[in-house]
């Protein structure tokens, strides 16, 4: 769903890249608008996953690719495991309880992307088989990438979303603005 960001991003190239992450984050939030737990939690198109999943799969993954540019741990461990997790709620998990989650990962991202001398700055790469060995990628490129993977994401949210109830992308940012 294509939304309008604010023509004063404009002018700053972070705040630019920081108003197109939130863009996307605002698709996922309103395709979860008015739902239940037990229907956040559905599956009802083709996809093995729910609403609440993708929530929660792109707030770790914003958290822990801030981590890692910051070059600390994610506050998440995933590995073989329990990489599953990232795509359902578990142990008391709600809803509301990841969209407060992302709201201070988000300030976290802004604080980060704020921070840093310069977009051009790199950070390594983790050592694992699907990254170049010793690959090391800009601020800017992780900024183009969290818009990519939450986009991604938000386009899947919309058609979960219609196929659950029949809402469009058009109706919910209607129903976001009348609420």
């Amino acid at each position: 769903m294509v939304t309008h960001v604010p023509a004063e991003a404009q002018g700053d190239e972070r705040g630019a890249l920081l108003s197109f992450i939130e863009e996307q984050r605002g698709g996922i939030r309103r395709a979860l608008l008015g739902l239940t737990e037990e229907q956040a939690a559905s599956r009802p198109s083709a996809s093995e996953l729910p609403l609440s999943g993708l929530l929660k799969h792109v707030v770790e993954v914003e958290q822990g690719w801030i981590a890692r540019a910051k070059q600390e741990p994610p506050a998440i461990k995933r590995d073989q495991t329990n990489w599953h997790e990232t795509f359902q709620l578990v142990d008391g998990e709600t809803v509301e309880s990841q969209l407060a989650y992302w709201e201070k990962v988000a300030a976290e991202t802004e604080a980060y992307i704020r921070s840093v001398p310069s977009l051009d700055d790199t950070f390594p790469l983790p050592n694992d088989p699907w990254f170049p060995p010793e690959g090391r990628v800009s601020v800017r490129w992780l900024c183009l990438h969290l818009i990519r993977e939450t986009a991604r994401h938000a386009g899947h949210a919309d058609i979960i979303r219609e196929s659950l109830d029949g809402k469009t992308a058009f109706e919910l940012v209607a129903l976001e603005q009348a609420g």
